[in-house]
């Protein structure tokens, strides 16, 4: 293992000291931990709009669609993956006649 004793320790902080400068230091770790912040921010985004589009994805039925709860007595994943994947299919084909119809509409004036 790696194993950081003192010694390790001062010579890094030492290397660091002799690359950035004493002056520049308190300037590049501000900037790292802006940084740090901004990436934790858009990753919490992304997990959040992953989230909402998901709940949206399973809450919004197709038009005449009737919906089932996908959970069965024995617990069967295989089976929710299936009918989630119809679902999704499904909603894909009505999505791409929408477009199909937007299309021609937009064509004919």
């Amino acid at each position: 293992m790696l194993g950081l004793g003192a010694p390790e320790i001062v010579l890094i902080i030492l290397a660091i000291l002799l690359l950035f400068g004493y002056k520049k230091l308190p300037d590049a770790a501000r900037s790292f931990g802006r940084s740090l912040r901004i990436f934790k921010g858009e990753m919490k985004g992304m997990k959040d709009d992953d989230v909402r589009t998901r709940d949206a994805a399973q809450a919004t039925p197709l038009r005449g669609e009737i919906v089932h709860p996908t959970t069965s007595a024995s617990g069967d994943l295989t089976a929710q993956l299936h009918e989630e994947a119809r679902i999704a299919e499904a909603r894909a084909a009505e999505l791409r006649s929408r477009a199909e119809q937007t299309r021609a509409a937009d064509g004919s004036h």
